[in-house]
């Protein structure tokens, strides 16, 4: 459980520093705001899952601005913060049945969840530090290692 708790905490740190280097650089681009609100709202969906609570009709690729980012990266902190400080280590391996915005039904483990959250919003992070660049602006290091220092 720990190793998921610090993956989480550096999720958050990393969502903060994306939300930062776009914040100072007027980045209200819309490239940018679209994968990064896009991380977002599928941070909000699994976390509506792991709540037993159904997804489906949160849009996972809203038309949010960098205010309703910043807004959701608050949160999403607090809800993971808060859903991870409460969960018992041996429940990891519950599986959780959840549909697809398609409808289709699934389930999977909440480790597998947990990680695929981490795992997914890093993606998408590496996504915008890309188009940072192609942007003529310098990528946010948003390395777990550099996190861990």
């Amino acid at each position: 459980m720990e190793t998921i708790k610090t993956m989480f905490e550096h999720m958050a740190w990393a969502n903060e520093r994306i939300l930062d280097v776009m914040k100072t650089n007027n980045k209200d681009n819309k490239g940018f705001i679209r994968l990064f609100s896009h991380l977002l709202m599928a941070e909000k969906v699994w976390l509506t899952r792991l709540k037993g609570m159904d997804s489906q009709a949160i849009q996972i690729w809203p038309n949010f601005n960098m205010a309703d980012c910043e807004k959701l990266v608050k949160e999403n902190n607090e809800d993971y913060s808060n859903l991870l400080s409460n969960h018992q280590k041996n429940n990891l391996e519950n599986l959780i049945i959840y549909k697809n915005s398609k409808g289709t039904e699934f389930q999977n483990s909440i480790r597998e969840v947990l990680t695929h959250v981490a795992l997914h919003g890093q993606y998408h992070r590496g996504q915008i530090n890309q188009q940072l660049r192609d942007n003529g602006l310098e990528p946010v290091n948003i390395d777990f290692i550099t996190y861990t220092r």
